[in-house]
């Protein structure tokens, strides 16, 4: 008897552990920040969009992080890479992606494009060496560069803008979660923090 007592002391105690771990909170203005004025965002998906620049170190580091937690989220969130446009060579970056994204190739070069940059050293920040990367890829070329100057690619570029700008962004990585929360940093705890901020946008929608 005396045993038994003792395992479910000892269950009573791992029992308190998990629990004190579940309900361990992030802290706003510490973890992440609230907007002041909110999107409103319509619909019963949970938005989620990743700011990144192909040239920043913190992007790439946090990159593979990012691709792991999309790999398994919850079905009721939607993800979208989205390449931030603060200035001339950013927006080239966002350029090349967007093309990339209508030409079908998204998937297949982005990690591609973060690695070559970073583990590889090369320089493709310009719309030339931008549509030779892409091609060694497998994009067509020629339609590489109409989409790259297209209206399309610029409707995209401009949402890319408005956003950063809606969400007061002056630097990347950043996490906005359905227009209202925002997390920056590069670790593998920004996705727990994502998660429990979509944790907590599904509690508020109820």
């Amino acid at each position: 008897m005396k045993r038994v007592i003792t395992l479910t002391g000892l269950a009573f105690a791992i029992g308190l552990t998990t629990m004190s771990v579940q309900a361990a909170d992030y802290v706003a203005g510490k973890d992440y920040r609230v907007l002041d004025n909110p999107e409103k965002i319509s619909g019963n998906a949970i938005i989620v969009r990743e700011f990144f620049w192909y040239g920043c170190p913190h992007c790439f580091t946090l990159n593979p992080f990012m691709e792991k937690w999309a790999a398994t989220k919850a079905k009721d969130v939607a993800f979208f890479k989205t390449p931030a446009a603060l200035n001339p060579v950013w927006e080239a970056s966002a350029r090349g992606f967007y093309a990339a994204q209508l030409l079908g190739y998204e998937n297949k070069t982005h990690d591609a494009l973060f690695n070559a940059i970073h583990k590889d050293n090369k320089q493709i920040f310009d719309q030339v060496s931008l549509s030779k990367w892409y091609a060694s890829k497998g994009v067509d070329q020629k339609k590489f560069n109409s989409l790259y100057n297209s209206f399309a690619v610029g409707t995209k570029i401009g949402r890319s803008q408005a956003g950063a700008k809606r969400y007061q962004l002056s630097g990347v990585p950043a996490v906005v979660i359905q227009g209202k929360y925002v997390v920056t940093g590069e670790s593998a705890e920004v996705p727990k923090v994502v998660d429990y901020l979509v944790n907590k946008v599904r509690a508020e929608k109820k």
